[in-house]
């Protein structure tokens, strides 16, 4: 699957603009080793888990939310087979465990457990949480736009399969 026309040129604009700063690249790096593997979604989890007796079963859907998308975007890339960007203009400023970029895999975990979580505080993490994590991915340049996209609607739609099981499973 080649890149959308128009694609290393929204790279371009992040690298040339967000991505001009090294602090900006620095927090892009951070935000990829926390999301990696949904490590970092994880731990959340189990800490609310841990910490939130009442709510337990949800804190657990969370982390079930934020594997379970992980693990879809996984099979995913291993069907389409995408590669990572490879332009010369594009910078990589981050190692990847794979050449693989359809869907982002942290886009994914992110928006899954963002939604999830948000649903469980109230707070508005997606619009807080998910933007900033797709940056990040172009930032570091190892995702083409329709990656972080596509990652983070089947985030979506892993978090709406979590939160129906709860309302079919009666979590309270």
């Amino acid at each position: 699957m080649p890149p959308v026309a128009g694609e290393v040129a929204i790279l371009n604009a992040v690298q040339s603009g967000l991505g001009a700063h090294p602090n900006v690249i620095k927090a892009a790096r951070g935000m990829s080793h926390f999301g990696e593997h949904a490590l970092g979604w994880v731990g959340i989890a189990a800490a609310g888990y841990v910490l939130d007796r009442p709510r337990r079963r949800q804190w657990a859907g969370v982390a079930v939310g934020a594997v379970g998308a992980h693990a879809a975007s996984i099979v995913i890339k291993r069907v389409v087979r995408r590669p990572r960007p490879n332009h010369p203009s594009v910078q990589v400023n981050v190692s990847t465990p794979s050449k693989l970029s359809f869907p982002s895999s942290h886009a994914t975990s992110t928006t899954a457990a963002a939604v999830l979580i948000g649903r469980l505080t109230g707070l508005p993490l997606p619009a807080m949480l998910v933007p900033p994590m797709l940056l990040s991915r172009m930032v570091l340049g190892v995702h083409y736009p329709t990656d972080v996209l596509a990652g983070s609607a089947l985030g979506a739609a892993s978090a709406a399969a979590v939160l129906a099981a709860e309302k079919k499973f009666g979590a309270k």
